[in-house]
């Protein structure tokens, strides 16, 4: 399953707004079957800080766990917010 972070605006840039992100993936985005990838496409997002990504990511791992993926992206904002989370 792709979800299009740009459908929740091209400028994502708080935790409250990265939360609600993810109570809105929850509740409208369901995997097909229980083994299905969740991929996080960052096409068409052109600010995005590490707050609301931590938000979004936190929250779909703790509820799919490794299923979780980020697809690449070239923007670097994204890749910047990639990188701080993971440390």
């Amino acid at each position: 399953m792709k979800i299009e972070l740009k459908k929740f605006g091209d400028l994502l840039v708080s935790r409250p707004a990265g939360r609600e992100a993810f109570l809105t993936i929850k509740s409208y985005f369901k995997p097909s079957s229980p083994s299905e990838n969740i991929e996080l496409d960052f096409t068409g997002v052109k600010v995005m800080t590490p707050s609301w990504l931590g938000e979004v990511l936190d929250g779909l791992k703790e509820e799919f766990g490794e299923r979780v993926r980020c697809l690449p992206s070239e923007n670097p904002t994204v890749v910047e917010s990639l990188k701080a989370l993971e440390e």
